[in-house]
């Protein structure tokens, strides 16, 4: 089978690594794989990407990173002639404006077209420039995939005139399992978070949460490894919490299993989300987790609160409780670190992600099926 998949960048956000991992997976059954990167300042992939996977940036093929309407254009150009080149059976595509430029670029090629919706749409404005794009053109793609049924319940109310949704969560990688987080007998216990360090993770909340419970848990630190445009003011934050010596912003880490692996509990305060990559992980490593019930993600991933500590949102008093209870209770942190682990190998195996895929595949290149969803949907209205 072949597969383009279009992706914004290949930086070290969660998108980009849902997208290496599929891609590295086809291509190891065999799948003939091109991994295509639309973003202007082009640059070297964060994730480890298979020498089988065929690895394109735009911004090396039209030999510009200028972020002008005449590299748009070129960009533009460049990723149609590619596309037709290439006659894929199927084109993938992740983030909105990357959706957006794949619906003009297939128009009229016959070449089936998956559009992905990796977020809560409810936390975008409805006036920005890629929201309306996206109203107007993500009805021409022949499947739109959401990764929460959250999500799928009330996505055309943000795109109408869909033709079919499918819900499809993020694969947990393979290397995960080789990882497990282990009861440990440090001095030091470790509260770990992730994410790009912008205002959708609200690390300023996870940040005053731990300060407030600091004094009662003196061998606890709180690590928080990303980069993001909010570094300074979380910095700022820290210092003003008197809490420089406890808590610490980390940067970037290759081996995101390894550090979670090493940790103690995992804290995640987002405002929003799609499916977070970074709590999967953590639970799929086995590590206790408290995390806000935002849209979307966190409720379908944790069974409604049974595999991790899940907080009403913007409820500061929950949040500092929750914490208090996973950093005092011993017994709590296992149990819940085991069942989390448990849970989501279960359900989100990357062997049962890719068997998802394949009936997406199957659903969007068979006339027949195609032809009858259509019309059983036409018959329900």
């Amino acid at each position: 089978m072949r597969i383009c998949f279009l992706v914004s960048s290949l930086d070290a956000g969660g998108a980009e690594r849902v997208a290496t991992t599929l891609c590295n997976a086809w291509a190891a059954r065999g799948d003939d794989v091109s991994l295509i990167a639309t973003f202007s300042a082009g640059g070297e992939p964060f994730y480890a990407v298979s020498d089988a996977v065929e690895l394109v940036s735009l911004a090396d093929v039209v030999k510009t990173r200028n972020k002008n309407i005449g590299s748009y254009a070129k960009r533009f150009v460049a990723l149609r002639s590619l596309l037709t080149e290439r006659n894929p059976d199927v084109v993938i595509s992740f983030l909105p404006n990357v959706n957006v430029a794949a619906v003009l670029t297939t128009l009229f090629t016959g070449i089936p077209l998956i559009l992905c919706e990796r977020n809560d749409p409810s936390g975008r404005s409805p006036r920005s420039f890629w929201e309306f794009c996206s109203r107007l053109t993500f009805r021409y793609g022949d499947m739109f995939t959401v990764q929460t049924d959250a999500v799928s319940e009330k996505i055309h109310h943000y795109y109408p005139g869909l033709k079919r949704v499918r819900t499809i969560p993020n694969p947990i990688p393979e290397d995960v399992a080789a990882h497990e987080a282990v009861m440990r007998n440090n001095d030091r216990k470790i509260l770990l978070s992730m994410g790009r360090l912008e205002d959708q993770k609200q690390f300023d909340k996870a940040i005053a949460a731990f300060s407030a419970v600091a004094a009662r848990f003196p061998d606890w630190d709180f690590n928080i490894y990303g980069e993001g445009p909010l570094k300074p003011q979380l910095q700022a934050c820290i210092e003003q919490h008197g809490m420089a010596e406890r808590i610490a912003l980390k940067g970037r880490t290759t081996k995101p299993w390894e550090v979670m692996a090493g940790a103690d509990a995992f804290l995640m305060t987002s405002k929003f989300e799609g499916f977070p990559n970074a709590l999967l992980e953590a639970m799929g490593v086995g590590l206790p987790c408290v995390v806000t019930d935002c849209p979307s993600g966190p409720s379908e991933m944790t069974r409604q609160g049974k595999d991790a500590l899940l907080v009403p949102m913007q409820d500061q008093k929950a949040l500092i409780s929750a914490l208090e209870d996973i950093m005092r209770d011993e017994e709590l942190r296992c149990t819940l670190g085991n069942q989390a682990r448990n849970s989501v190998l279960r359900r989100y195996s990357l062997k049962a992600v890719i068997e998802q895929w394949d009936r997406i595949f199957s659903e969007v290149r068979s006339p027949t099926q195609k032809d009858g969803f259509l019309q059983g949907e036409a018959n329900e209205a």
